[in-house]
């Protein structure tokens, strides 16, 4: 299956003993031209570790088209994944353009430089 970008997924992550993982919540950013040309797309990380840290994005039921988040989190823009799109457990929801806007907005200012 191809995802598309704004798709909101549930993907194992492991452990840094990498013996276990923990489906963990990811928003996709890769545009969609290259989701379906390849069998990756890049990911960023959501948490629901509200803790006001610089490169995220709130992200709640409201930001949503489609689906339902379990609770409110944040995307952290500062953790971007490359994965396979074959590692994906089960897609929950799908952002809105706005959301996808800020989290394009939080990855350049990651990248400017100061």
């Amino acid at each position: 299956m191809t995802y598309k970008q704004g798709d909101i997924l549930l993907i194992p992550i492991p452990f840094t003993n990498l013996q276990s993982s923990k489906i963990r919540p990811v928003i996709v950013i890769s545009n969609n031209d290259y989701n379906n040309k390849t069998e990756d797309m890049l990911v960023s990380a959501i948490t629901s570790n509200l803790a006001d840290k610089e490169y995220t994005v709130s992200i709640n039921n409201d930001d949503l088209e489609e689906g339902v988040l379990a609770k409110p989190g944040v995307v952290r823009a500062d953790k971007l994944y490359s994965l396979n799109q074959n590692i994906v457990k089960k897609k929950i929801a799908r952002s809105n353009g706005i959301i996808l806007k800020n989290i394009k907005i939080q990855i350049e200012k990651l990248c400017s430089s100061v």
